[in-house]
Formats: structure tokens, sequence, C-alpha cells
């Protein structure tokens, strides 16, 4: 059981109610997705709370598809959210459940609305609606069908129900008050008319209830004690207890907290669908989508998503969270379960001119020095390796410390080696460097106890395996998505280097069996995880994170 003075807000109601014996102590939450896209790293921080909550209080929690929108959802998004939640580390009880399997009870309960007074059926035009609803500093006005009697409202239902109206000619409203000031409250839709097929009932109806007439009803049956959403339903809470009292049900709590804002990134499930339908992303699984699907697939891990959530806590006030808090949540779990490997991301050949032809040999490299238990592996070195471009300038500048021509660095695990000659190409380009090594610097230590101020990794020419690795930066240009231009033009703030893709690298040959999925640390280069575009012919990767956080440095810089 949670302890005051060391929970949230949220829990600290539920913990309050138990001790009270509210509900008899018992404590059951909810996750109410709408199928309607895949999930979001937002969508992560509710299923941690309500599917946490119910952990720590001894209590359930449901999955449930809140499917009132047959128009938008598909089975494709309802098999997507249930793999999230479980590869998150979650589970509900018994079956998943859906809105439309309680269709039929809410209409009842309409019916039930209708004969008490409490609904009619209105012919208004949608956009007649908009302007008999008033505005926020003004009181709305009466629909001219809102005093047609219970019989006229109820024939008029059926009608509705048996498709004698098209789409959008008659919706079903509450009758509460056109004056009150909470916009939700002035006579809402609860019904409209929707000749849809719909992906579990289909085509049986052709009205669907509203997610505001529909939710709260099923929290009430599923019996749900606390129904916890996102700041944005507040203003939606009085309607939420309106029609619960209206029908006379059993009332769940609607609790609401901040939701989740990232820097450099969108959340709106409109504006993803945007970015996957004008292909600026591949899919919804791209690795530069924050979805859930997106970031398993970039390498992120189920543990990092949940002490991410964990970190970033429960409050009542939105707020901006920074991007690099995330980064640094996997940052920390791959590096306790990553095995360290040598890849080399853009590749300059180097011939050690003083090691024998045709010899080789093999040398011990560390696992994971976070993991007395990982051990060591062997890698092989000969005459020729590849080091990365990066790790080498011909005319280097002052605090640059790696190779260079008469200069001596460290080859890790392996010798100290010193750079002779730059050969290029015609067009001028470095593409080989002629070294020799010492070999009495074995293991990466000299016996005459001389420094050197670089060590490099590098990989045995001969056996290095192919492989293409994919790098990302962060999908949006701003860094607050509040500041994006809406309409189209928000597409513009798409960042065009959000991905980079190497086609030449090389890596260990013990990757060429790593599964998909699989993540490692190319050592000195970040976090890597093997891609489902594998292929028995060429390795794909795509980096996971940076081994720190250089979008931070970069910002300072500028």
């Amino acid at each position: 059981m949670t302890e005051k003075n060391s929970v949230d807000f949220v829990r600290q109601i539920i913990l309050d109610d138990s001790e009270s014996g509210k509900h008899q102590g018992r404590v059951q939450t909810r996750f109410p997705p709408e199928p309607n896209g895949y999930l979001h790293i937002g969508h992560a921080k509710s299923i941690c709370l309500n599917f946490g909550i119910a952990q720590e209080f001894g209590g359930k929690c449901n999955l449930r598809f809140d499917d009132t929108n047959p128009e938008k959802e598909e089975t494709e998004y309802v098999d997507s959210i249930m793999e999230d939640v479980r590869w998150l580390g979650f589970e509900w009880e018994g079956e998943a459940l859906f809105a439309s399997n309680y269709f039929d009870q809410l209409y009842q309960w309409a019916v039930q609305l209708i004969k008490e007074g409490k609904a009619y059926v209105c012919e208004l035009p949608a956009e007649e609606v908009s302007q008999f609803r008033g505005r926020w500093n003004e009181p709305g006005k009466n629909s001219p069908f809102r005093d047609r009697s219970v019989d006229e409202n109820l024939e008029l239902f059926e009608k509705m129900r048996s498709g004698g109206f098209k789409d959008g000619e008659a919706t079903l409203r509450a009758k509460i008050d056109m004056s009150a000031k909470n916009m939700y409250l002035r006579d809402p839709t609860l019904y409209r008319v929707r000749h849809a097929h719909h992906h579990r009932t289909g085509d049986k109806w052709c009205i669907y209830p509203t997610y505001d007439y529909t939710h709260g009803q099923s929290d009430s049956i599923e019996k749900v004690t606390h129904s916890v959403c996102t700041l944005e339903f507040e203003n939606h809470r009085p309607l939420y207890d309106w029609c619960l009292d209206a029908i006379g049900i059993f009332h769940p709590q609607q609790i609401e907290f901040a939701r989740l804002n990232l820097t450099h990134t969108v959340m709106s499930k409109r504006k993803l669908l945007q970015l996957v339908e004008s292909g600026l992303v591949d899919s919804w699984d791209d690795p530069r989508m924050p979805t859930i699907s997106g970031f398993r697939r970039k390498g992120y891990t189920p543990e990092s998503i949940r002490s991410f959530c964990a970190k970033i806590g429960i409050t009542k006030t939105n707020s901006l969270t920074e991007i690099g808090l995330l980064e640094q949540s996997i940052r920390e779990h791959l590096n306790t379960i990553a095995p360290r490997r040598f890849g080399i991301l853009n590749p300059i050949k180097v011939v050690i001119e003083n090691y024998a032809e045709g010899e080789s040999e093999e040398r011990d490299a560390i696992n994971n020095p976070q993991d007395p238990d990982a051990g060591t592996r062997k890698i092989k070195f000969g005459r020729e390796i590849y080091i990365d471009r990066e790790d080498f300038m011909e005319d280097p500048p002052k605090k640059f410390f790696r190779l260079a021509p008469g200069r001596e660095v460290r080859l890790r695990y392996a010798y100290f080696l010193t750079c002779n000659e730059v050969i290029k190409n015609d067009a001028g380009e470095v593409i080989e460097l002629r070294c020799t090594y010492d070999p009495a610097t074995a293991g990466g230590k000299s016996p005459d106890g001389r420094k050197v101020k670089a060590t490099i990794h590098w990989l045995n020419a001969d056996d290095a395996v192919d492989a293409e690795v994919r790098l990302y930066e962060h999908l949006l240009s701003f860094e607050n998505p509040g500041d994006m231009e809406e309409g189209p033009d928000w597409l513009k703030s798409i960042n065009p280097n959000s991905r980079t893709v190497l086609n030449n690298a090389k890596v260990e040959p013990s990757l060429a069996s790593a599964s998909v999925g699989e993540s490692f640390q190319f050592e000195r280069m970040g976090y890597f995880a093997v891609d489902m575009d594998s292929t028995a012919e060429k390795l794909v990767f795509n980096r996971t994170v940076t081994l720190k956080d250089d979008w931070a440095k970069t910002k300072k810089m500028k």
C-alpha cells in the first residue's frame, strides 16, 4: 500500500478514500483509449498511472476502448494499443472491454432521459447549433425543438435509430441550461446520426453516442471508482457528473492531471496522422515518431519509459518537459544492460605496415563494465583495420587529440598506433592511412610509461560486417510545440535532418546474428538497436540515443 507524504495528489485522493472506507476500500481504474491511432508517449504516462495505481492499491485496471467514432477507428489500432500496453509491462484483468459493448444499454438510458424530459431531438444544422450555443461571456438561446413533447422525441429518436435521418440532420441533446457558464452544459449532444460501418458492431447502428455521453456511463457499468484523465477534460466533468446523476447510476469520481508535453515533440493524434499520410515519416512506428511503437523500434525499453514517467510525476499544472529527461532515462537503463560492441559509422581504412601480412590475433574486450557477469569477448586484430573518419584529421586544431600525421593514439584493447602517411584519391579525399604500431603496448599500455591523449575504437577489416545505420535528431525544429503555426503550414516545422542514413558502416562480426530489437552500445558512438528492416544481406541499426546529451550542448553553444 502506498504511504502518505510520498504520493502525488491523485494517489492521495485514493489513499484518503481507502482509509475512509469509500467504495468499501475497493480501487478500480481504467485506461480508455480511442482506437483511432497509435499510442504515444503521453499515453504511456496515463498507462503507468492507471495501471500503477491498481497495482499499488491491490485493485484492478480495465483496458477499455472508447470506440464511439466509427469513421476513424480500426482494428489495427486496437491491436497496436494492446501490444503497447503489454510491452510497457502491464496486463488488464479479463478481456479487453469496448464502449460498443454497452451501446444497447446506452440507448436505453437515452430513452430514459427522453421520458424524464431531460433530452430532446434537435434538427438544427451543426452551424446553427454552434450559433445558438452562444459564447463564453454571453448566454445561448434555446433550440426551437427544445420543447417537443416526450412522445414526439421518442418517435424521432426511434426514427434516428432506424435510419430515417441523414448524417447531420438530427441529434439527441441533453436538456440542461443554455445559459450555463460552462459551455459543455449548454444542451450538449448525446447522440448523432452516422451511417458508418463500425469495426465491431458492423451496420447494426446508424446513431452513435458521443464520447462525453459514453465515458461516464461506461465507467459506471464497470464500477470504476476513480476515473483518472488529463486536464483538458476538467471542463467536461460537470457533464460527466450530470449524466450519471440524471440517469441515477453508480457515480465514479473523475480526477484530472496534467498531460505530458515534451519539447520538440508533437502529441496530437491528428497531427501524427498527418505526418504518416503526408509521407514525412514512413509509418506510425517510424523511430522519429513519439509513438510507443516508434520508441520501441528505435530501441527504447519499457523500463526506461516507466522510469521517465515516475521521474516527471503527476501534477495539476501543465508544463513542458525537456525531451532530454526522456533520453537520459533510456541511457541510464541501457548503460546497465546493453552489451558493448565496436561500430564504425564512417570508416576509413588503416594499413599497419609493420604488422605481418596474413597474420592476425585475438584481443579480449569487455562486454559490459556495468555487469561483472557479462564477461569478455574475442575480437580479431590484423594488418588492416577500420577507424572512424571523425577520429582522424590531417591538419588538426589545438584541442584535437585523436589520430593525425605523426601522432600516436591508443587502439582500445589493442596497441599504440602512429600515423605516418595519408593516401588520397584524385578528388583529394583521404581514403587510407599508413600507420605503424608498437608491439610492446599490447592491451594499450606502454612499458616505458609514455602517455597518449586519446583512445579510439577500430574494427578488423577482414571480418567487419557491413551495416546501414540510421541516426536521428528531434522531429520538430520548434522546442515548444505550442509555438508551431497551425493549419497545413505546421508541417514546415519538421526538422529536415530528423533522420540521416549511413550506408557504409561497419560492425563487429558477432552482430551478424543479432535479433531485431536487440540493443547494443557502440563504444563512443551511442546506443543502437537492430531495426526490423534488417536482412541476412545487410544489418540495419537505429541509433536509440547518443552517449551524452549532445543536443543540450549544441543549444548552449548557440
